[in-house]
Order: C-alpha cells, then sequence, then structure tokens
C-alpha cells in the first residue's frame, strides 16, 4: 500500500500539455479482461460483504513484463529531442473510463471500442470501459507524431493502440462499433463538484492496561521481542527481491561483511556519476495507533524521518515529501471513523508544525474481514508513511553497522522530547499487552531542530554509524548496530536516562537515535547539538568482547551478540522454510553468519579513472564498437551500456526486433552483450523464449551465426543473457554433453550481494583478474550450472566463494559463478558485474577503498576494448 515513486523527470516531461481538438487517444499495454472490476467499491466495503465472483474479479493482476514495455516506450519519447506526448495517465481505479476522460479533460473526446484490445470475448460493454486490468497506458498524442511513436512501440513489442480523438466540444463519449454509445456525458458532469460526503460518528474511549514487568527477566523479555515480526530480521523477504537492478542503487538493505537487512532508508543515484540521489524510508506504529490513533500517526511520520536522517538531503528536512496510506477498519465499529479523524488531524498538524509536505497518498478503509457466520474480524487502523528526498551526495549516508574502533563514543539523540514510555511497544507485545501510556513527539519543533542537526552531522562526515530507535527500542538498536560484523561489541550505561528503570531505558521506542563518533570529532559533534539545543547522552564505547555490556544503576547486564543474533533471525527462518525448498531455509540459518564477503585485489589495481586511461567525460567516439543486445522483459541493459561507455566502447542500443526485421546486422561491431532480465516473463523458462527468437528468425539467426563466425569478436552474457547463452550452445559447441541452467536449489529467486574469486584464466575479460576475491550482485531464479562433465573441461572463470547455501546461491556445479568458452572469447556469467564496477553500488567494500573511482570489475570492460583494438579487422 505504498503510494511513493522514486525518480525523477525534466520540468518538460513533468508538466501535462493542454488537449487540442484532432490529439488522438492511444493505449499502450494489455488487453481488457475481467480484472479490477469494481475495485474502488469492493475495497470500501468489508471483504466477504459481496460474493467470492465478485471479489475476485475486483482484484488486480500484475504483469511486470508488459509494465516495461509500456514503460520502455515512455522512456524513448522522453529521451526525444521532440516530446509528442501531450498528456499522460496509468490505467487505474475505473479503467478507460477515468484514464481517457483525465486525458481529454475539458477539450472532450470520442474512445471507439472497436479499437479497444479485448481478450474476453465475453465482456460487456460496461467491462470493457471500467474494468482496471493492469499495465496499460493513456497517453494524448499529436497527430503528426502518431507514426513515429507506433514505429517505436512496434520496436518495443509495446502493443499500441489508436482509440479516438479529442473533439473540442466538451463532450466524452465511448461508441460500439454500431454507433450506440453505452457512455456518453458532458465534461461538466464529469469533472464538477462532487457531492460532499458527510459521516457520522461518536468517539469511544479505550484504555488498554499498561504493561507490568520484572527487571530480574530482561533476558526472557529480550529473546520474545527480538522473536516479534515486527523487529525480527527481514531477510526472508529482502532476499528474493532484486535490489540492484538499474544499478543505481546505492543503499539498499543488506548492510555488513554479513549482509544482514539493516538499512535504514533505501537511496538511488539519479544517474552513474554517483552524486546526486533519492532516499527512501517508511514508518508505521501500528500498536500506537490502536492505543492512540493521534500518537500513532506522528510516531508513523517520525520513524519514517529518523529512518531517513542518515542521507545527506539537498536541503535538510525542507527536502522531505510524505506519502500517507491509511489503512483503516472505516465502519467497522462505532467509534472507527472518528479515530480516523483523530489520526488525520494529527498527522496534519505535525506536518505542518514540523514544515513537510504530504502531496500524495492512498487509503483502504475496509480492513475488516467478514464471514459467513457474521464473525467480524478488524484491523487496528493505521498509517504507513513513505518519505522521500533529494540526496546530495549518495556516497555520504550513514551505515547502521558500528565501527569496530575504540577511539570513538557512542551517543543517543532524542527526537520525542518526551519520558521513555512503554505503551504500545513491542516489549508490551511481547506479553500480551498494548498498554495506553504511549509515546510522542511533545515539541515539533524540537524535532525538526534534531533532524536537520543530525543532518549536518552527516553532511561534514562525523558520523562513522548510526541506526534509529523504534520496534524494540535502544536495545535492539544497539544489537542490530553489530549483528552485521563478526567481531567486536559495546559497553554502554543507561545511567544517562535518569528517569527511567531498566526496562523502560533498554526497550522505550520514543523516536531517537544512535550515533558513533570519532573521539578527534567529539567537540565538534557537541558544539553543532549544543548550538541547536538539541540533547544527547553518551552510551559508551566499542569494546572487543562480542557483547553488549550495559549499566544501570549500579548493576551490570551482559547481552551476547551471536547468540541474539540467532535469536533475532530465527523468526526469518521459520517463515523462509514456507517459500524455500530442498532445506535451504535450514542451510541459510546455518551458514548466513559464517559466508562474510572477503576482498582481495591484484597488486596493480589502483581504482582510479586514470590508471585506465579511460574518463566519464569521453563525449568523442573511440571507434570501437559494441552492442547490447535485449529483448521484451529485459532490465539490465542501461548500466551494461553504461560501464561499456566507460571503458571506451561506442554502444549500440540492439532489440531483437532489428535483429528479427534485418535492421541490425552486427557485422560493424566487435563485442556483443546479451543483458540480464526477464525476458518473455521467463514463462517458458529463463531465456527459453529469447534463443526462440533467433532460432526461428532467419535474419537475426544469421547475423548471430556470423557474428560468432568471425574472429575479431568478443561476447558476454550476463544473468538472463548467460542463460540465452547456455541455452544456444554458443560457450562449448563441441561438447557432447550440453550445459543446462537450471532452478536454484530454493526453487525461488535469489538476491544477494555476495563474494566470488575469479579463478586463474586466461579468458579475454577475466585473465587479468586472476586470483581477485570480490563482491558481486546475484538476482535469479534459474542461476544453477549444470555441468554434466568434469570441471577440467570447462574454462571456469569465476566461482562463489562458499560451496554450501547462501554463499552459492543456486547449487551449481563446482560452485561456479562464469565460464568462458576455450579461447576465452566468449564469456556467459550469472552474477551482475555490470552493477559492482563503482565502490557505491557495493552493497559491501573495503572501507579503505570507498573512495576509489572504479572497482576491479571495470578492468574486464577495458580489457575486452584494448583486445578488440588490436584484433579487429
Amino acid at each position: 500500500m505504498l503510494a511513493g515513486g522514486v525518480g525523477y523527470g525534466t520540468k518538460r516531461d513533468c508538466l501535462k500539455g493542454e488537449p487540442k481538438k484532432g490529439n488522438k487517444v492511444v493505449v499502450v499495454g494489455g488487453d481488457n479482461y475481467r480484472i479490477g472490476l469494481g475495485g474502488g467499491s469492493v475495497s470500501s466495503v468489508d471483504t466477504g460483504r459481496y460474493s467470492s465472483g465478485i471479489e475476485l474479479n475486483a482484484v488486480q493482476r500484475a504483469n511486470p513484463e508488459m509494465q516495461k514495455r509500456a514503460n520502455n516506450l515512455v522512456r524513448a519519447l522522453c529521451e526525444e529531442d521532440v516530446n509528442p506526448v501531450v498528456s499522460i495517465h496509468d490505467h487505474g481505479s475505473a479503467g478507460h473510463v477515468n484514464c481517457l476522460s483525465e486525458l481529454v479533460e475539458e477539450c472532450g473526446g470520442r474512445i471507439d471500442m472497436s479499437q479497444l484490445p479485448v481478450g474476453d470475448p465475453t465482456l460487456s460493454a460496461k467491462e470493457i470501459i471500467a474494468n482496471e486490468s493492469q499495465e496499460r497506458m493513456g497517453l494524448l498524442i499529436q497527430e503528426e507524431h502518431l507514426e513515429h511513436v507506433r514505429k517505436i512501440a512496434e520496436r518495443e513489442r509495446a502493443p499500441m493502440y489508436v482509440v479516438g480523438e479529442t473533439t473540442g466540444d466538451a463532450h466524452f463519449s465511448f461508441q460500439q462499433a454500431d454507433g450506440v454509445c453505452p457512455f456518453d456525458l458532458d465534461v461538466a458532469q464529469m469533472f464538477g463538484h462532487s457531492p460532499k460526503t458527510v459521516m457520522v460518528d461518536e468517539t469511544v474511549e479505550r484504555k488498554y492496561a499498561n504493561v507490568t514487568y520484572e527487571a530480574a527477566k530482561v533476558d526472557e523479555y529480550l529473546n520474545n521481542v527480538l522473536q516479534l515480526e515486527a523487529v525480527a530480521c527481514k531477510d526472508w523477504l529482502t532476499n528474493k527481491v532484486d535490489r540492484s537492478v538499474t544499478g543505481k542503487v546505492a543503499r539498499q538493505q543488506g548492510q555488513g561483511e554479513i549482509q544482514l537487512p539493516l538499512s535504514d532508508c533505501g537511496v538511488v543515484a539519479l544517474d552513474y556519476r554517483g552524486k546526486a540521489g533519492i532516499a527512501s524510508s517508511i514508518g508505521h506504529a501500528p500498536q500506537a495507533g490502536l492505543a492512540d490513533p493521534a500518537a500513532g500517526s506522528v510516531l508513523s511520520v517520525a520513524e519514517s524521518l529518523t529512518n531517513l536522517v542518515w542521507a545527506p538531503l539537498a536541503e535538510g528536512l525542507d527536502s522531505v515529501s510524505l506519502s500517507a496510506n491509511w489503512m483503516w477498519p472505516c465502519r467497522s465499529q462505532k467509534g472507527e471513523d472518528a479515530r480516523l479523524y483523530q489520526g488525520v488531524e494529527a498527522l496534519s498538524d505535525f506536518c505542518c508544525a514540523i514544515k513537510v509536505n504530504v502531496p500524495t497518498g492512498k487509503d483502504s478503509l475496509s480492513m475488516t474481514q467478514k464471514y459467513p457466520n457474521g464473525e467480524k474480524i478488524i484491523s487496528p487502523g493505521t498509517v504507513i508513511v513513505s518519505a522521500g528526498g533529494e540526496v546530495s551526495d549518495i556516497r555520504k549516508v550513514v551505515s547502521p553497522v558500528v565501527k569496530n574502533c575504540n577511539k570513538s563514543t557512542l551517543y543517543h539523540i532524542d527526537f520525542s522530547y518526551d519520558e521513555l514510555r512503554l505503551g504500545a511497544s513491542a516489549f508490551a507485545q511481547s506479553l500480551g499487552f498494548v498498554g495506553s501510556d504511549v509515546p510522542t513527539v511533545k515539541n515539533p519543533e524540537y524535532f525538526r531542530d534534531a533532524f536537520n542537526a543530525v543532518q549536518e552531522l552527516v553532511n561534514k562526515g562525523l558520523l562513522l554509524a548510526g541506526h534509529d530507535i523504534s520496534a524494540g527500542g535502544l536495545i535492539t538498536c544497539l544489537l542490530e548496530m553489530c549483528f552485521a560484523n563478526t567481531e567486536g561489541g559495546l559497553e554502554i550505561s543507561l545511567d544517562g536516562f535518569k528517569k527511567a528503570d531498566l526496562i523502560k531505558s533498554l526497550f522505550a521506542e520514543n523516536p531517537g537515535v544512535v550515533v558513533q563518533v570519532a573521539d578527534h570529532d567529539k567537540a565538534e559533534f557537541k558544539a553543532i547539538l549544543d548550538a541547536a539545543g538539541i540533547a544527547y547522552i553518551k552510551l559508551g564505547k566499542p569494546t572487543e568482547e562480542r557483547h553488549i555490556l550495559a549499566e544501570k544503576d549500579g548493576a551490570t547486564y551482559q547481552f551476547g551478540i551471536d547468540y541474539l543474533r540467532d535469536i533475532w533471525y530465527e523468526t526469518s527462518y521459520l517463515l523462509d522454510t514456507k517459500q524455500s525448498f530442498n532445506g535451504c531455509a535450514k542451510q541459510r540459518y546455518e551458514n548466513y553468519k559464517q559466508q562474510p564477503i572477503e576482498f582481495h585485489f591484484h597488486p596493480e589495481f589502483q581504482g582510479t579513472f586514470e590508471s585506465y586511461g579511460i574518463t566519464p567525460e569521453r563525449r568523442t567516439p573511440s571507434g570501437v564498437r559494441a552492442a547490447i543486445i535485449r529483448e521484451k522483459g529485459t532490465n539490465g541493459e542501461r548500466e551494461m551500456a553504461y560501464v561499456l561507455y566507460l571503458a571506451g566502447f561506442d554502444v549500440k542500443d540492439v532489440m531483437m526486433t532489428d535483429l528479427i526485421t534485418g535492421r541490425e546486422t552486427l557485422d560493424d561491431v566487435n563485442m556483443i552483450v546479451f543483458c540480464g532480465g526477464f525476458s518473455n516473463s521467463d514463462v517458458l523458462g529463463s531465456a527459453k523464449g529469447w534463443a526462440g527468437a533467433f532460432l526461428f528468425n532467419p535474419k537475426a539467426k544469421a547475423a548471430l551465426d556470423r557474428f560468432y563466425a568471425r574472429e575479431d569478436t568478443l561476447s558476454l552474457g550476463v544473468c538472463n543473457g548467460c542463460q540465452l547463452m547456455v541455452e544456444l550452445n554458443l560457450i562449448n559447441p563441441d561438447h557432447k554433453k550440453r550445459s543446462r541452467m537450471l532452478h536454484n536449489n530454493s526453487h525461488k529467486f535469489e538476491s544477494a550481494f555476495l563474494g566470488v574469486t575469479v579463478t586463474t584464466n586466461r579468458s579475454v575479460m577475466f585473465g587479468s583478474l586472476s586470483g581477485d576475491q570480490l563482491g558481486i550482485w546475484v538476482a535469479h531464479g534459474e542461476g544453477k550450472f549444470d555441468l554434466p562433465m568434469s570441471e577440467d573441461d570447462y574454462n571456469v572463470v569465476l566461482k562463489y566463494n562458499y560451496e554450501n547455501y547462501p554463499g552459492n546461491p543456486n547449487g551449481s556445479s563446482y560452485n561456479v559463478a562464469g565460464i568462458a568458452s576455450a579461447d576465452g572469447r566468449h564469456l556467459a556469467m550469472m552474477p551482475h558485474l555490470e552493477r559492482a564496477f563503482f565502490p557505491w553500488q557495493n552493497a559491501y567494500y573495503p572501507a579503505d577503498r570507498l573512495k576509489d573511482d572504479v572497482t576491479p570489475w571495470v578492468e574486464a570492460f577495458v580489457n575486452a576494448r584494448k583486445w578488440v583494438e588490436a584484433h579487429r579487422k
């Protein structure tokens, strides 16, 4: 239920043009089906009120490959010197009726229903115009550009339909082939003033007993809290989604040498220059919302911002925009609508007070399940807040992983201006309580000042590490700061929390953060906070011992980090058993902490552009040509094109339709790269359909055969491209027993940043990297190399560092991650080197090399360019 988007556009493309009579109405994307019918209505009543058939039809179904095709078309139009798009709108609630009417606006328009693509012939007229089948875009195109747009759509395999035009008569209609108009209204009737809805409710005060506890049971309490889903490790979620696609991801969930999901925010670079970016985060407080809807809203906003604060924002808090996504069981019982009003009002007042806007949002106000026997289950009302803002320097984002530096100090910085409270905490929940004594932010102005003060610390590089305090309280925050390390711990004092006992000091979830500061920066750190009037407490220092030693009122408490990390991880393991096969969940649980990422660079590596004779400033052709080859569903082409360009190639973009039609022959290029992604949505198996596009289209097949028959050519296949090369038998065509790419042993998609070793080899791209140990991204579902012959029969150039899962993420024979042809010219590999050629793209990198221009992976592409220069004819 997140409504926030990450990205940017030019001002030209962000502003809609004015519809003029004669503009063409275009629909791009999939067919119409009985999908998403009445979604707005069904989502606004109790689940179970309508028949299962009606509710099923109301559910939208995604088609990500179709979305990518439509996106590729839009991307191409945005990159033209003249953008022919007057206006654009996605298909959401009410389908064509809403989307197309908002395109034509007051100008009016007529839609020819016979031109709408219908995948289900049983659809009625109402169902055709109002269904919400996903992955369709509505565009208003100037007529003189129509054929040009159609050519681009055909190249991208994006289905495009001209379905109508603007009329200029302030009238909007859908017309069937027989002339009948099932929908025919004046625009004023559609866009006029909607009648106000008046909701009447009564405030119902509900009080919840506050939690009771005994300090002597602190270890038992901590074990229970760490296993709560809201507190526990989320690896079971993050390990199955692609966290590296685009090559612009500068910060994702995984942190540290064992890559645990601990990051507070996500950061994406705007381009490959690695400077400006966009940070995003979320916050929610469902238990607090249950106890006090106003406090729940404030805490949701506060958590989103204490998560976001670690990225250096271009204008501090003024850079931030929020999206409020309301999840509420309205009308389910007396008082719920009144509680929603309180929550919305509190969020509005707090955001106004801290001067942060909320321009967008979403709601699902029917969070109630109704059963045939009359029983109802009501979800606690809550708001999920997503925050985003422009980042001034993606390389300055602060990590939550504590640095094992004994000449440093950890501090607690309060954001709440409230006394420590246990109401609605994970601690209270673990003991079966809610509690009415809920913390909040007492002083919004103080919160704003605290946020901007921490921003100054981030911008000046004064923080070695930092983490927010939220679910699980201070002790969870401190443990998580240590979990991703394999060594070291903390010694802290809680005596600075004067008015709080041990349990409140450890488990209260008042908004706040913990920061680590080098001792030589302490004076400047304190001066900044003192000048801003922000309170802070000295907690303690790192220690070599693998524990957190906490003192409170003369007593000492010891918490074993590795033991508690397994407790924290166990919930993820148990959930992972529901999605992973072949015992992989247990293997992950046993091995995650024993497979740290290790780096070893060859002595000649300097890490500079200059050492490779390359520069991102190059704007003149080199004359060394390479081509990226992609199919519908490919998603890794842009990062691959950039690293080729950076290495000195002139890069050509080749879509399979170019080869099939003969527009492209590959005769003028010396290197081709088959890019990663999900060609044809992998519905026939990974790269099977892509291989068919070569094998069963004569012009494409002839171009490929001519390319591989030449002796001055190189090729690379990554991920889906690797699967294609193996499917086409391009690496070892002489082998009697063919290699295959099989489903991962876990039978699920695997996403990870892990360690690989470049084996001793003489391949063109990797020969000079022999012996290097590097970090790299994997993102695949069918990445298992099934090599039926002995290892000596293959030119293995890349191996995973560990034999066991998840270090070997797919169960590949001999731990193989990449193989080359016998002559070393053609390389197929599953990991994404094109997403790890800058240090900031790496989820973990040696601290003393973070300021390097490039990683050793760029050398592979420089090697390829130099080989072409020496061998081209």
